[in-house]
């Protein structure tokens, strides 16, 4: 039972992991072969944020299934059982979602970037790179996605 239990954690907070953030270094599939614009510019300001990651819906379900089975063991009787299994699995969801929330949460960095042509943007990615008010900088676009690159 304990090992089931802390598989069942485990696998939950790998899963955790697996959501995807944006990065300037990654290129999804429908990216990859397309052409994106290219404009130079030079960065105004960096600030740094954070990025809220894609929750899988594991963490709820994890939470919920063991929360369910600590449950069960708090009730007496058949009655008693069922209610501690529905409160258990009801608490478990809610604490395995906001660890998985927690989990998913990545630095990230909004860029000002001013164009060659005077007009601004401001692009939010991933902290994977480090810019800094002056650096000269690639802002490529396409297909909804825009990066900063140097």
């Amino acid at each position: 039972m304990k090992t089931t239990i802390a598989l069942t954690a485990c696998a939950a907070f790998l899963l955790g992991g697996c959501a995807t953030t944006p990065s300037a270094d990654t290129y999804s599939r429908g990216q990859v072969q397309r052409e994106m614009s290219v404009r130079m510019g030079v960065v105004e300001s960096v600030r740094p944020v954070t990025l809220e990651g894609s929750p899988s819906g594991a963490g709820t379900l994890v939470g919920g299934a063991l929360g369910g089975i600590a449950g069960s063991n708090i009730g007496g009787g058949n009655r008693g059982s069922a209610v501690g299994s529905i409160l258990g699995a009801v608490g478990g969801a809610i604490a395995g979602n906001a660890i998985e929330e927690s989990s998913a949460k990545k630095p990230g960095l909004e860029i000002t970037v001013r164009f060659d042509n005077g007009t601004m943007s401001a692009i939010t990615q991933a902290a994977d790179e480090q810019f800094r008010p002056g650096d000269r900088v690639r802002v490529l676009s396409g297909g909804g996605v825009t990066r900063v690159t140097h």
